[in-house]
C-alpha cells in the first residue's frame, strides 16, 4: 500500500503526544486527490471534498492547497470552509431536513446550494425566485453502498426529492421561476460497483430536458476504500472512463460539468488511531484486551459493524494469538472479536488503520472521557493539530447558579 506510516513512525509520535491519538498522513491525502485528478483528466470534472468525514481545519487547508473544492452538510461546515479561505464559489452546501434559516444563511454567504425537499424549495422560490441559482438533490431509488445504514438513494431513504415527485418539483420551479443549475444524486457509501454511477446518470437522462438552465450533474461520492488486505475497492480509473463515456454519449450531458463529492476516499487511509492496552482479561470464551479508548473515540465498528485492521505496534514479532479488543467506557464497545494479533501485553500500543474518516469526527465526551489529540505528519514531520481535552473542556458551556 502506498504512503503508509511505519510502526516506528507511529510509535515515535505516540511517545511524543500520548494515547489515544489520531494521526493523519498528509502525503496519503494528497496522493488520493491526485489520483482522482489524473484518472478523470477533464476540465469539466470538479471534486468537492465531503468534509463531514474530517473537518479539522488543517486537513481542509491541505485539500484547499491542492485545488480541491469542498462539500458541506451543515452551515457550520460552510463557515469552517470559508474560515480557512475557500472561495464561496467553490463551497457546496447540500441541506438535509434543516431549518430554512440555514439555507438563507448559505445564500447570504454566496455559496453553491443544493436543496433536498419540496418544502424548502418552495420557501426558497417564494423568497428568492430566480435571483439566485440553486441545485436540487434527487432520490434516484437505487440501492447502493456497504449496508442499509450508509445507503442513501433507495426508496425508503430520507435523502433527496424522490424522482417520482418530478411533477410536483416542476410545478414549484415553474410557479416561482426558480433557476435550477445543478441536479444532485448520491446513492450511498462504500460503493465498489462503477455501474451504480452509470445507472444514476441514466436515471437523469429522462429528467434533464425539464431543466433548461442546467450547468452540472452532481453524482455524489461514496467511493469504496479497502479496509482489509484483500478488500475490494472501487476502480477509480474504470469509474472515470465509464462516467466520461456515458456523459459524452448523450447530447443532453456532453457539455455539462460533472461533480463528485469524495470524503472517505480522500482521508480514510490517511488516518491511524493509536491506543494503549490497559488490561488483559482471560476468560473461558476469549482473551479481552481492553484499550484506553471506546466508541466515544471510534464508533464505526459498533455503529456500522465496520472492520478496521489492527496491528500491535509494540510487539509485531510476537506469537500470534486471538484477542477481543474492547474499550474502557461503561457500554459494550467491542472493536473486534477474536482478532489474530501478535502477542498483546498490558502497555502495548495497538493501531487501528483506516481511521481518517468518521473517526474523530464522530467522537464524543461520553462517560466524561476526554477527546483525543490529533497529529498531522507532513514530509515526515509531526505537528499537533488538535490538543487533547483537559478537565476544563468538560465544563465549557455549563452554567451554575
Amino acid at each position: 500500500m502506498e504512503n503508509v506510516l511505519s510502526h516506528a513512525q507511529l510509535l515515535a509520535v505516540a511517545e511524543e503526544y500520548g494515547t489515544p491519538l489520531y494521526v493523519y498522513h498528509e502525503d496519503k491525502i494528497v496522493s488520493q486527490y491526485q489520483r482522482l485528478v489524473k484518472a478523470f483528466n477533464n476540465e469539466k470534472v470538479r471534486f468537492f471534498y465531503a468534509c463531514k468525514a474530517l473537518t479539522n481545519i488543517n486537513i481542509l487547508k491541505v485539500l484547499k492547497a491542492q485545488g480541491c473544492n469542498i462539500d458541506c452538510s451543515s452551515i457550520n461546515e460552510v463557515k469552517l470552509a470559508l474560515h480557512v479561505g475557500f472561495d464561496p464559489k467553490n463551497v457546496l452546501y447540500t441541506s438535509n431536513g434543516i431549518d430554512f434559516e440555514e439555507i438563507e444563511t448559505a445564500r447570504s454567504l454566496g455559496v453553491i446550494i443544493n436543496i433536498d425537499s419540496l418544502s424548502n424549495l418552495k420557501k426558497f422560490g417564494q423568497k428568492f425566485g430566480s435571483s439566485y441559482p440553486v441545485g436540487v438533490r434527487l432520490r434516484p431509488n437505487i440501492m447502493a453502498g456497504g449496508n442499509l445504514k450508509i445507503s442513501t438513494g433507495h426508496d425508503k431513504s430520507k435523502f433527496g426529492i424522490p424522482v417520482d415527485q418530478l411533477d410536483q418539483l416542476l410545478d414549484i420551479i415553474s410557479q416561482h421561476q426558480i433557476n435550477i443549475t445543478n441536479l444532485h444524486i448520491h446513492t450511498g457509501s462504500d460503493i465498489k460497483d462503477v455501474d451504480v454511477f452509470v445507472k444514476g446518470i441514466e436515471v437523469l437522462f429522462e429528467i434533464i430536458p425539464h431543466f433548461p438552465n442546467l450547468k452540472s450533474i452532481d453524482l455524489g461520492g461514496g467511493f469504496k476504500v479497502a479496509y482489509k488486505e484483500d478488500d475490494p475497492a472501487i476502480d477509480i480509473e474504470a469509474l472515470a472512463a465509464s462516467v466520461l463515456e456515458t456523459f459524452a454519449s448523450n447530447e443532453l450531458t456532453k457539455d455539462l460539468q460533472i461533480w463528485f463529492e469524495p470524503g472517505k476516499f480522500l482521508v480514510s487511509e490517511s488516518g491511524y488511531f493509536v491506543t494503549k492496552v490497559n488490561v488483559l482479561k482471560e476468560t473461558s470464551a476469549t482473551t479481552f484486551a481492553g484499550v484506553n479508548s471506546g466508541f466515544n473515540h471510534l464508533i464505526r465498528p459498533m455503529f456500522y459493524d465496520a472492520y478496521h485492521r489492527i496491528a500491535n505496534l509494540s510487539n509485531p514479532q510476537g506469537e500470534e494469538k486471538e484477542y477481543t479488543i474492547t474499550g474502557n467506557i461503561c457500554e459494550t464497545d467491542t472493536f473486534a472479536w477474536s482478532r489474530p494479533l501478535p502477542e498483546v501485553r498490558e502497555g502495548d500500543l495497538l493501531v487501528f488503520y483506516n481511521a481518517g474518516a468518521y473517526g474523530f469526527e464522530m467522537s464524543s465526551n461520553y462517560n466524561s472521557r476526554f477527546k483525543p489529540a490529533e497529529v498531522l505528519i507532513t514530509n515526515g514531520s509531526a505537528r499537533l493539530i488538535r490538543k487533547r481535552d483537559v478537565f476544563e473542556d468538560l465544563l465549557r458551556g455549563q452554567l451554575v447558579d
